[in-house]
């Protein structure tokens, strides 16, 4: 599946029995696809089933948006929505989870460049909604407000309580519909205190026991029910408020008090008497006219080798890469030109990490008539990964790469303009090679806009106002996702970038301002005093030197290497690996790395570009380095670099 970038630099960075599914599709079956506002569904169950299923989807879409109006619901991320005339169909394409498949009627698979709903209208019960709905809710939500945002006990109240929408003859809709289990929890335990419910995280919530877990949901469905339902609907009004201070990143307890009214022993008590009662509302809401979408609807016969595609790309998707390879290439040997069996095909193995193989067939899905933007992101995509370690930072991209992934992402963009990963994708690519820095702050800003919500999208925002050095922005936007990220691992990545921020602030903040009272001149600096250990004892002693608070920062060199300082002249990519070519005095001495992420790249001076990247320097950088010394005469190297540190002009190495 596709993953995230980690890109590093500066002080301490580090950012950034199984049912075969090759059975062939069956000759009787005809597949037909139906195109919506929102959805694209295809399928082998009857024209008219896969738009009733079609006209389903759309007016649930419809009757959400109502509760919150001024909100804006859209999904930049495609929804393929996959309809199987029969669960004997449908079961090859269900999820495995210890080795036996899932018993679902129903399935809801969210991705970064595809969401998949999959369902089968044989037998068809109203739960075989029911998760789809929860979980096409989550979408919606987490797009608008993204789950720092959006606290989890809303984000699975509001799922549980959509839930159970139900529509008759297309415009009698039933809402807060009663969930029985919910109610038999809550009546035999006793309710959680608002605060606690509140400060439950996604990552703690995925960490309780089974019956927390359980109560957590069941609370949570029963208090956004009652802000919805109760007193006789006068609170929900207020509900559509507290989510607009939400998306304004107004603090949870401030935007409850503001939009409610009221404080958290105020609500608890309004709960508990609503749940007494034991009779509740349910509102039912007759529209004048029928919630029809067949106009809008547009048909068209799907072929065998397609179908076989949209059914391995899902296996793709749900992570069953073996059946995947095997659909995909049942689909290139009915038809061999077809650019998205190719594509799927190419990111699968990336995944089997058989990269020639990837790039061959992804190769084939960019040629000259592709108007797939997935087709061109996926090949920039695979293009980064080739050159990145799974799990480790990346340091910079060769020049003819990254400008081969410039141009398939500004294609991918020029097909689809709203697919806020292609403008992700291409801000890393530039934060990586430190070039174009102010356009891909505009990508990524661009992206943040398609999908407000997207706490990584955020975090590539401020390592690139960090690669400008423009370190107080960065941590504006950084500060918000290291105090209450959703996501665990970009939590722990912000909180490491702040910290290093914060470092870097602090070293450069000593060095200037001892410099700025010494006027400059090293024989009228002033006698700044710091304390050392003598004979268990601590003395003042005497430093006239501003910039020892900077060497203290500096990588000690380890036994065996060497640090000097000196310019960065070039950096020299070839299939050999990585040579700095560094001015010291009147020569040259040339250091070699296999890889950038082998090197210990920081930077402190305000001075530098940033452009860490193969090449001529663009401007002359004072750097110390340490390395290993390894003359090679045939080679002419010097040794093997394992650190490069970016001073200041007038820093020097001793005092």
């Amino acid at each position: 599946m596709i993953k995230r970038f980690i890109f590093a630099l500066a002080v301490g960075l580090c950012f950034l029995a199984v049912v075969p599914a090759h059975q062939p599709v069956s000759a009787k079956d005809t597949w037909t696809s139906v195109r919506t506002s929102n959805f694209y569904l295809v399928g082998n169950a009857s024209e008219k089933e896969i738009r009733q299923v079609a006209t389903r989807l759309e007016q649930f879409r419809d009757v959400f948006k109502r509760l919150f109006p001024g909100m804006n619901f859209t999904s930049p991320v495609p929804t393929t929505v996959i309809v199987f005339k029969s669960d004997s169909s449908y079961k090859p394409f269900k999820p495995i989870a210890d080795g036996k498949t899932v018993a679902v009627a129903g399935y809801f698979q969210a991705g970064r460049d595809v969401n998949y709903i999959t369902l089968t209208t044989e037998n068809r019960a109203e739960d075989t909604y029911s998760t789809i709905f929860h979980e096409y809710v989550h979408l919606l939500v987490n797009n608008t407000l993204g789950k720092t945002s959006a606290p989890p006990w809303f984000n699975e109240g509001i799922a549980e309580y959509y839930s159970t929408f139900d529509i008759k003859e297309d415009r009698k809709v039933h809402l807060g519909n009663l969930i029985p289990y919910h109610l038999e929890l809550l009546r035999t335990s006793q309710l959680f205190p608002l605060e606690t419910l509140f400060s439950v995280d996604y990552y703690s919530l995925e960490r309780n026991k089974h019956d927390a877990r359980g109560l957590f949901y069941a609370q949570s469905w029963a208090l956004v029910h009652y802000l919805i339902q109760g007193n006789d609907g006068k609170r929900v009004s207020q509900l559509g408020q507290f989510v607009s201070l939400l998306q304004k990143k107004t603090p949870l307890e401030t935007a409850f008090r503001q939009a409610f009214q009221t404080d958290y022993v105020g609500m608890m008590k309004e709960l508990k008497d609503y749940l007494q009662r034991r009779t509740y509302r349910m509102q039912i809401a007759t529209f004048e006219r029928k919630l029809e979408f067949d106009a809008e609807m547009k048909t068209a016969p799907v072929g065998e080798a397609e179908a076989h595609a949209y059914l391995g790309d899902l296996l793709y998707h749900i992570q069953r890469n073996e059946d995947a390879v095997k659909r995909l290439e049942q689909a290139l040997a009915l038809d061999s030109n077809l650019a998205m069996a190719h594509a799927s095909l190419g990111m699968v193995l990336m995944e089997q990490k058989k990269i020639p193989e990837a790039k061959k067939h992804l190769e084939l899905a960019v040629g000259e008539k592709s108007a797939s933007y997935l087709a061109h992101y996926y090949y920039a995509y695979a293009l980064t990964r080739e050159l990145m370690t799974e799990g480790q930072p990346v340091y910079g991209f060769p020049a003819e790469a990254a400008q081969t992934m410039r141009t398939e992402l500004r294609r991918a963009i020029e097909l689809k303009p709203d697919f806020p990963e292609s403008y992700h994708l291409l801000a890393f690519v530039n934060l990586v090679t430190g070039e174009q820095l102010d356009e891909s702050i505009a990508l990524i800003k661009r992206a943040v806009a398609l999908s407000p919500g997207s706490e990584e999208f955020s975090f590539v925002l401020a390592q690139l106002y960090m690669r400008k050095q423009d370190y107080n922005t960065a941590k504006t936007v950084v500060e918000p996702l290291a105090v209450n990220g959703a996501d665990p691992q970009i939590r722990a990545n912000a909180q490491s970038l702040l910290a290093s921020i914060s470092s870097i602030q602090e070293e450069m903040g000593r060095f200037n301002a001892a410099n700025a009272e010494s006027g400059g001149d090293s024989r009228e600096r002033p006698r700044l005093r710091r304390p050392t250990i003598v004979a268990d004892q601590s003395v003042p002693i005497e430093d006239t030197d501003p910039a020892s608070h900077l060497r203290e920062a500096l990588r000690q060199p380890a036994a065996g290497e060497t640090q000097v300082i000196g310019t960065l002249v070039s950096i020299v990519c070839d299939a050999r690996g990585i040579t700095f070519v560094v001015k010291v005095g009147d020569g040259l001495i040339r250091l070699t790395a296999g890889r950038f992420e082998q090197v210990d790249i920081r930077t402190f001076s305000t001075e530098v570009t940033g452009e860490i990247t193969c090449g001529p320097r663009k401007q002359a950088n004072p750097v110390v380095v340490s390395y290993l010394p390894g003359p090679d005469a045939r080679k002419k190297t010097n040794g093997a670099i394992r650190s490069l540190e970016f001073v200041p002009k007038d820093f020097t190495l001793k005092p």
